[in-house]
């Protein structure tokens, strides 16, 4: 089931952002001015540290601010080539710790962890217990809070028992996509030339969000190397073979995915939307293909009877490259829309980085593999997919919460596009139409929606009302009626940022 999507129309990490929102939040949620504080300092917090001056949008102007940050600081070649920025923003608040305690498990027949501030977990219980026995929530719920600071978790309810997560999979697919490859890899698609310049071959290395802009710089490079070599008439050729076994997804064909190939341009869509459902191409290799062609064409090389699917000759030489944005951006980009062909790619890549088989079954068992060098809590998880479209998918609170403290953790760097890719309440991809003027919470929750028939989910974090950060999952099953129940869920992590009922 898809999520609606709706643009920010304000961008809440700009200076303008920070003011329009800190102004909103003020006037109609009545919030404390402890938490009004805490609020306006993490939305500031990339500015004062100077990662406004990253530059280059994504997403039609998106733009987190501390996406550079996250990235490695040098960089090399590829195009969307960004300047890194000049410093980056200090750890996440409350965040210094190394959370050495999270692989010790709750007693899920109390609501408290062990060593949990007993003032803190009574609160917590008291706060949450009733908005959990919500209707909505369906015939089965759990939930986990985690301070980051500690990485002590202050409430379990079923922390570990496997739930179907739907799209809030996708925080353990970028994870250990993140984990694997670090912030900064790139993601190629190159072009490669027969020894004789004759024959030419597009070669994807499955960057979903390859573009005509980008197929557009390739055929201009490749027609300058063929001009060169006093070429004019070639035969094209098209390799998609980095991935292997089904393309399509278990669901079958669906607009919320198109059939999963190494070579695919704007993510198979047939329309111009770069987010949410759209018709979807059956062969998004030879789409691409084509579209190649008729660029070459149109920078003078003709390619006779078009393209056909073929590997690179042995002798083949490069003659033209293209490089994706970094991982950290495709990283926020998945978890902001719930982009479903990021996420299955980012779990393929994962799979050829760690020598698995780039198919649904390799990447299985590359991103396990990549959340158990965490130290994280594992067992009944099953990783069946990187966008959570699969109900074969089983992950608990316990996990979700644990994988978010660990991308809050100073130790860890490489994952905080994980933290800065969650949807902002009431701004930002799959929460920009929920936390309204009734609801509250608007700028002060981030957090990862999920949504399938019966199944609403809800992972992130928030700042509590004494300025400290907090990881929290909500899952539940069982559900009827997906929009009480995405209600019900919005009032739980409210109610941990404004510390009431």
């Amino acid at each position: 089931m898809a999520e609606p999507v709706k643009r920010p129309s304000i961008n809440p990490f700009s200076a303008r952002g920070v003011t329009a929102l800190t102004d909103r939040l003020g006037m109609r949620n009545g919030l404390s001015d402890r938490q009004f504080t805490a609020v306006s300092a993490v939305l500031g917090l990339a500015l004062a540290a100077g990662a406004v001056f990253a530059a280059g949008p994504w997403d039609e102007g998106q733009r987190k601010a501390e996406q550079d940050w996250a990235a490695a600081r040098s960089r090399t070649g590829g195009a969307h080539h960004e300047p890194a920025a000049p410093s980056g923003p200090a750890p996440a608040p409350s965040a210094p710790a190394v959370l050495a305690a999270l692989g010790t498990g709750a007693d899920d027949s109390a609501p408290d962890a062990p060593g949990a501030p007993e003032g803190a977990a009574a609160a917590l219980r008291g706060l949450l217990e009733p908005l959990l026995r919500a209707p909505a929530l369906g015939t089965r719920r759990t939930a986990v809070v985690i301070d980051t600071a500690t990485g002590k978790r202050l409430y379990g309810l079923g922390a570990d028992t496997p739930m179907t997560p739907a799209s809030t999979v996708k925080i353990a697919t970028t994870v250990a996509a993140l984990t694997a490859l670090g912030p900064d890899h790139r993601i190629p698609t190159t072009v490669r030339a027969s020894a004789d310049l004759r024959t030419v071959t597009l070669a994807g290395g499955g960057d979903p969000t390859l573009d005509r802009a980008a197929l557009r710089s390739l055929a201009a490079d490749t027609a300058r190397a063929l001009k060169d070599g006093g070429v004019r008439s070639v035969r094209l050729r098209y390799d998609s073979s980095g991935y292997s076994g089904p393309a399509l997804h278990p669901i079958g064909p669906n607009e919320n995915i198109a059939p999963v190939s190494a070579l695919m341009i704007d993510e198979g869509r047939l329309d111009d939307t770069s987010s949410g459902p759209a018709p979807r191409s059956d062969d998004p290799a030879r789409d691409a293909a084509d579209a190649f062609g008729e660029l070459l064409e149109e920078a003078g090389i003709t390619t006779g009877d078009g393209a056909a699917p073929g590997r690179p000759a042995a002798k083949s030489r490069p003659v033209a490259k293209h490089l994706s944005v970094p991982l950290s951006a495709l990283v926020e980009r998945a978890l902001t829309n719930s982009d479903n062909d990021i996420a299955e790619a980012l779990a393929r890549q994962t799979a050829l980085a760690t020598g698995q088989p780039a198919d649904f079954k390799g990447g299985r068992r590359a991103v396990t593999a990549q959340l158990k060098k965490l130290g994280l809590p594992l067992k009944g998880v099953n990783i069946a997919d990187g966008s959570g479209l699969d109900r074969h998918d089983k992950v608990t609170a316990a996990l979700l919460a644990g994988l978010l403290a660990r991308a809050a953790d100073q130790d860890h760097p490489e994952l905080r596009p994980v933290l800065t890719g969650l949807p902002v309440a009431g701004f930002s991809g799959t929460l920009s139409d929920r936390y309204t003027t009734k609801t509250g919470g608007t700028g002060l929750i981030r957090a990862k929606t999920g949504t399938l028939t019966g199944v609403n989910t809800l992972s992130g974090t928030v700042v509590g009302p004494r300025g400290r950060l907090l990881a929290f999952a909500f899952l539940a099953s069982g559900t009827t009626a997906p929009s009480e129940a995405q209600s019900a869920l919005d009032a739980l992590a409210t109610a941990l940022a404004a510390g009431r009922g």
